[in-house]
């Protein structure tokens, strides 16, 4: 049983009967706060960092004013991206085969170094990089269960990336999130001709560490050691959504490539976020007890010397937020440590 699915399709019928309240549109229009915080950074940082904003947060929207909303990126990946594919020689090498890579809100406004990671890590693996127009999956709107605009965001997608798709280019997500939005909820959205091109973009989908774990397989050099010689312990927590659909073991094989790394699965459930649901006020302890569990005392005990990975944004800032631990995603660790790769070598 899809409980995540019936918890949005409620919401849908629950809000069109008694409607839906200020904070879920909001919470629900990430995207929107994404663009105009980013434009407006860091003032914009500044103001929701303030006491005044948080206690106002948390009267008038029911947002924990304990909570540190995450910082917006002045620029942003896409900004990146347009500066670099202008002078990239790769991008001019058409013999290479090419991947696409998803620019999801929380990479793009938030959390850019995930993007830029990736794509210096396909160009060192010999891939030609092509990042299709930036446009929102919806998850947050499916989350909350305003189902029709997500539709809209679903075939904005699917018109984005069905192109890229029907070439037989893979298309990489960073956010498990918006991964499983794109594979999963939108064949189910959309209806029509859209629903079977949905399909075709569903198909071309891979996790960030499906994608980097295949491409070393296939790649002639490999990782280097980290810069302490000795053995690098790693922790890593599964994102929910990534879990569901294709489970840890790519990521753990992918950091378990790393010389000198010992890799071990916190199984830790869920980390409590689950999206925008630990910032609010009423759920703030639950979304406490749930890290709690297990995966609070996993990075804890951890020690000072491991790194903990976690590919979901929401996982990432639930972790510093109690535990004061940055948790860093498997591509900021892994593409540095590219070596020997030999950059004219097609891989898929």
């Amino acid at each position: 049983m899809d409980l995540a699915r019936l918890k949005s399709e409620f919401l849908y019928l629950y809000q069109q009967r008694h409607g839906a309240s200020l904070r879920s549109r909001l919470l629900g229009s990430a995207q929107l706060a994404a663009v105009w915080g980013s434009r407006f950074a860091p003032v914009s940082n500044w103001i929701m960092r303030s006491h005044l904003s948080r206690w106002l947060g948390e009267k008038l929207l029911g947002v924990d004013c304990r909570r540190t909303l995450p910082e917006f990126s002045r620029g942003t990946f896409t900004d990146w991206w347009k500066r670099r594919s202008r002078t990239s020689e790769q991008a001019a090498q058409a013999d290479l085969r090419p991947v696409a890579v998803f620019a999801d809100t929380f990479t793009n406004h938030y959390e850019p170094q995930h993007g830029t990671a990736m794509v210096r890590l396909a160009e060192k693996l010999g891939a030609r990089v092509l990042v299709p127009p930036r446009v929102c999956c919806g998850r947050p709107l499916i989350s909350k269960g305003f189902l029709a605009q997500a539709r809209q965001r679903a075939a904005a997608t699917v018109q984005a990336l069905f192109s890229t798709a029907a070439a037989g280019v893979p298309i990489v997500f960073l956010e498990p999130g918006c991964y499983s939005a794109v594979r999963d909820d939108h064949p189910l959205l959309l209806r029509g001709k859209l629903q079977e091109q949905a399909r075709v973009v569903s198909a071309a989908c891979l996790t960030c560490e499906e994608w980097a774990e295949s491409a070393l397989a296939s790649a002639r050099g490999g990782l280097a050691r980290f810069e302490d010689t000795g053995t690098m312990k790693i922790l890593l927590h599964g994102h929910c959504h990534q879990k569901a659909l294709v489970g840890v073991d790519p990521a753990v094989r992918l950091l378990s490539r790393i010389p000198g790394s010992e890799v071990s699965d916190a199984d830790s459930g869920c980390c409590g976020m689950a999206g925008s649901f630990g910032y609010e006020r009423e759920h703030y302890a639950i979304s406490q007890a749930v890290g709690e569990r297990k995966l609070f005392r996993a990075v804890r005990e951890a020690g000072p010397g491991t790194v903990v990975v976690a590919p979901g944004f929401s996982c990432r800032q639930q972790i510093r937020h109690f535990t004061g631990v940055g948790a860093v995603s498997a591509l900021e660790l892994v593409a540095p440590l590219i070596e020997g790769s030999n950059s004219k070598t097609a891989i898929c």
